[in-house]
């Protein structure tokens, strides 16, 4: 079966020229956003992005199965209206505003040739295309400082127990004569940005009905906190005992090995919700 029949030619040219020129068109943010995302590790979620809006269209590619696109006026308003976000982002020195600007004028390029319908039908990905933007440093210091200290409390209490000597100074530990920066090890921030796009992800990849997708979102903070601390143990023993330069490997890419642990413990969360014969499941959610 072709899930495109009810598309014209017209339709896919205009629509993929129209993404183009609208990506052009704003691409110094673009590139902006991209580079953050590239170079900053505490906003590696922004790579995550693009990937998740694909799987997650593609995974509901059977919408498109005599969804015809319908052009709508209401692309060009979406357009006007994130041109002057995005000058009154570079006025206020606001990144966010300037960021979110380019993403608001590829939406409504596409809006223009699809339609209010078909966008809605395909809202899921284009809300997960917000993981493009970059947290705001005031926001993620908000957030930071919290966890940090929540991370070096947990952490010690967990040694402890464990019976490694340490000791703590607001969120520093000292392991083995070497005082470990929570800040440098693992602040956590990471973490809740990214796995929160890993919630959505999986989220909205399984039937699940509404509710319990909202209870997937709603835990994706206490789930970025218990996998960061899952992490943050071995991280600062390391830092403790071996040297900086494995220490500093070892915490690199754990990080991207924790977005697995997190799928793990979500799947987990899901068999228990069955195995206590609650309804979680919605078998028409992707192909309605």
């Amino acid at each position: 079966m072709n899930v495109f029949r009810a598309w014209r030619t017209i339709d896919a040219l205009l629509l993929g020229g129209l993404v183009l020129i609208a990506v052009i068109a704003a691409w110094p943010a673009w590139a902006d956003v991209f580079s953050v995302g590239w170079s900053d590790p505490e906003q590696s979620h922004v790579l995550l992005a693009i990937p998740v809006a694909l799987w997650l269209t593609w995974i509901r590619r059977a919408r498109l199965v005599n969804s015809r696109p319908a052009w709508s006026l209401a692309g060009p308003l979406v357009i006007a209206g994130a041109w002057a976000l995005g000058n009154l982002g570079l006025a206020t020195s606001r990144d966010l505003f300037w960021h979110l600007s380019a993403l608001l004028v590829v939406v409504g390029a596409m809006l223009t040739v699809v339609g209010p319908r078909l966008m809605w039908r395909f809202a899921v990905p284009t809300v997960a295309l917000l993981a493009l933007m970059p947290i705001p440093a005031g926001i993620r210091l908000q957030i930071a400082q919290p966890l940090q200290e929540i991370s070096a409390v947990c952490a010690q209490y967990l040694l402890e127990i464990a019976g490694v000597p340490v000791t703590r100074s607001g969120n520093m530990l000292v392991l083995n004569g070497h005082p470990v920066v929570i800040a440098e090890a693992c602040n956590g921030m990471r973490m809740v940005a990214a796995l929160g796009v890993v919630a959505y992800t999986f989220a909205f990849s399984i039937p699940a009905k509404p509710a319990v997708r909202a209870l997937l979102l709603a835990l994706s903070p206490v789930l970025a906190v218990i996998v960061n601390i899952i992490r943050l143990m071995p991280t600062v023993l390391f830092y403790g005992y071996a040297s900086d330069s494995f220490a500093q490997l070892f915490h690199d890419v754990s990080g991207w090995l924790m977005m697995l642990v997190a799928l793990g413990v979500l799947w987990a969360f899901m068999r228990l919700l069955r195995w206590m014969e609650l309804p979680v499941l919605s078998y028409g959610a992707l192909r309605d």
